[in-house]
This record gives C-alpha cells, structure tokens and sequence, in this order.
C-alpha cells in the first residue's frame, strides 16, 4: 500500500471513528414516550431521551410552561393519534394517582410510570379507584435541583443516581423491564424496593435533611447581618436544600407524614435531650450526653455512600487559592502531574477576602505526600474550619 493510499485509510478511518461518537447509543427504550408534566424532571426526561433518538411526545395543563420545554428540545407537543408505548407521569404528588388513571384509560397500549417522590400514597389511590395495576410500575429517581421548571432541565440529571422502581404485585414483567431500560437509558441505577420501603427511606435521607434545613436557615431571618456575614461553609452545607419549592415540599411532605412524623419525634427527643445537657451543662451526664449525640453523628455520618456508592472515607486537604483566573486550573493541573487523584471538591470564599478555599479530597494514604508537595511547590495550606 502507497503512502498516500495508507494516509487516506487512516483518515477514513478517523473520519469513521468520529462519525461514531457522534452518533447516539442505540436506546434500550422504545419510543415514541410520552410525558406529561414539563417541570425540571419530565423536561429532564425528555432532552435525555431526545439526545438518544427516541421520538418524545409532551404534555402539560400549562401551555406556557409545555411551550418552554419544546422551545428547549426536550420534544414536542402531543397529538391527537399518538401511540406511544411508554408513558411517564412528571407530576406533582397530590394529582399523580389522577394523571395515571387517565392515562392508562387513554393509552390501552401503554405501559405507565410515575415520578413522584412519594410511592405509597398514589398506589393506594389507585387502588381506591379499582384501577387495573398490570401496566403500572410507580417509580422515583432520585435527583433533583433546588431550582425547577423547564428552564432548568438537564439531560444529565440521572446520571449515576438511584432511580427507584416500586411495582404493584400486579405488574407485568414486560412493563417492569421497559420502566428499567428508561432508567438505564438516562444514566440512572434501578433499585427495586416496596412502596412503603421506598417512602420510610426518601423520609430519611430526603424529607427530614428538608425540614431540618429550612429549620436552621428559618434562623437566619430575623439575625443581623453582622452574624450573617460570618457564615462559613458549614453554615452553607446545611442550608443548601432549604432555597426549594414550598408548594411542591408541601405536597411531598403531607403524602409521606406517616414516616417523616416518625423521624421528627426521633429528632425531636433528641433534641430535647441537647437542651437539657446545655441548660445545665455541670449536671452529672450533661458532657456525656452532648459528647455522645456528636459521636453518634460521626457514626452516621460515615454510613453515607461516598464517590462512587463506596463506603471509603477520604481525607480532606485545604489550599487556599487566589481569586484570579486560572488558578484552581492550576491546581488541578499540579494535582495530575504529581500523580493524585481528585476524589472530591468543595469551594469556598473567604468573606472580605481575595481568596479562596479549595477542600480537596483525596486517599488518607497521599494526604501526607500531598501536603508536601504543596508546600514545596509554593501552595498555602489552610486550616479547616
């Protein structure tokens, strides 16, 4: 073969590889989808979806918010005559049982998922109204943003998180199969648990971090701005979900009180116990006690899945960068080219200052190597907090 009949293969054949990459991945889902509810996890839906070719049919009671997500690509209006064969039901908890009852009656042919955040409640409305469960699997992804609407859909918004599928006992097969290749499809991990399993455990690791964070920051509204300015990342951490939606947590958690009722009493005798170690904190035990509550949190704590779903603890490093372009590029860069990995990274700005904190974390096993590293190559090491 000639140089130059070799250089054109070569090029073929990148030209090929190219083409390749471009294309989307063959869907396990079978189109066309339809979804009704545009906010931020039916309009989610749809841009992953569309990006893998499957014909996406959208419906809303809101024309203004329908018209958004299709202005966005997240797919189009539905019509008179659709068929589709996969129908997801994007709406708020309170009306879900509703939209899925017209939507198995509507579509015959379909098989019907939710994504409500709560699993037990719909199910038992449906089986108030004597509905048929065969083509029904109730579902719930597990993600989210503290910002709604169609305006903020993101096709990636699945990706690697849990996606929770609740099937009734009547549920086929086929329609359990098909609601697990669109979690697949869009990045998500199935995990198959009960109705009731499902609402005691989002009760736990979502409602309750809900409730408590709007608690915490319900403080920071009548507090001087003085105080305000003082806060630090921790402050930030724990009031980070308190910024969402009241109409939709009201919904949420008014479906799932039974658990969350639960957790709250828990939490609050807890609490109790606090207040009655600081009010007299020289009493016999008061130490212990507030002693103990922060030890046991330090135990739960580490129970919580880290990169990855491990169960690793990693060490955390924090270098203060100056607020100038390029510099946390840098860092990242020195981090390659010494060879350790970025397991995880918070930021965080120092009030009144032209620095920033990086907490970078990284293996217990090189944290010492790493804070020498930076020290040598000329890095300020700060303090944590």
């Amino acid at each position: 073969m000639t140089a130059s009949s070799a250089e054109r293969a070569d090029r073929a054949a990148q030209g090929d590889a190219a083409s390749s990459a471009r294309r989307p991945r063959a869907a396990r889902t079978v189109g066309p989808v339809r979804v009704v509810g545009t906010g931020l996890l039916g309009t989610s839906i749809g841009h992953a979806l569309t990006a893998l070719g499957v014909e996406v049919q959208l419906a809303d009671s809101s024309r203004a918010a329908l018209s958004l997500a299709v202005d966005y690509g997240a797919g189009r209006i539905a019509a008179p005559g659709d068929r589709p064969s996969l129908i997801v039901v994007a709406v708020p908890p309170d009306v879900t049982a509703e939209v899925v009852e017209g939507e198995l009656a509507a579509h015959p042919e379909a098989i019907v998922t939710d994504v409500a955040s709560v699993k037990l409640e719909p199910l038992e409305e449906l089986r108030r109204r004597g509905v048929d469960l065969a083509r029904y699997i109730g579902s719930h992804p597990m993600a989210g943003r503290e910002r709604g609407g169609a305006i903020s859909g993101r096709a990636d918004l699945f990706v690697g998180r849990p996606w929770i599928l609740c099937p009734a006992p009547a549920a086929s097969h086929e329609g359990l199969a098909r609601v697990e290749a669109l979690a697949l499809d869009l990045g998500g991990l199935p995990i198959e648990m009960a109705p009731a399993e499902h609402d005691a455990a989002v009760a736990l690791v979502s409602h309750l971090p809900q409730l408590v964070s709007s608690l915490l920051a319900k403080r920071l509204t009548a507090a001087a701005e003085e105080s305000v300015a003082l806060a630090g990342q921790g402050l930030r951490d724990t009031t980070r979900v308190a910024a969402s939606d009241p109409a939709l947590w009201t919904q949420i958690l008014t479906a799932n009180a039974r658990p969350v009722v639960e957790l709250l009493r828990a939490f609050r005798d807890d609490l109790g116990d606090v207040i009655d170690a600081l009010a007299e904190p020289d009493a016999p035990g008061a130490r212990r006690a507030i002693a103990g509550l922060i030890a046991d949190g330090g135990v739960g704590v580490a129970r919580i899945p880290g990169k990855h779903g491990q169960s690793r603890r990693f060490a955390t490093v924090t270098v203060l960068v100056d607020d100038e372009p390029g510099q946390l590029g840098r860092l990242f860069t020195f981090m390659g080219e010494i060879g350790i990995n970025l397991e995880d990274l918070r930021l965080e700005h120092s009030p009144g200052a032209q620095v920033g904190m990086a907490e970078i974390s990284v293996l217990p096993e090189v944290e010492a190597r790493f804070i020498a590293e930076l020290e040598a190559a000329g890095w300020r090491i700060g303090g944590a907090e």
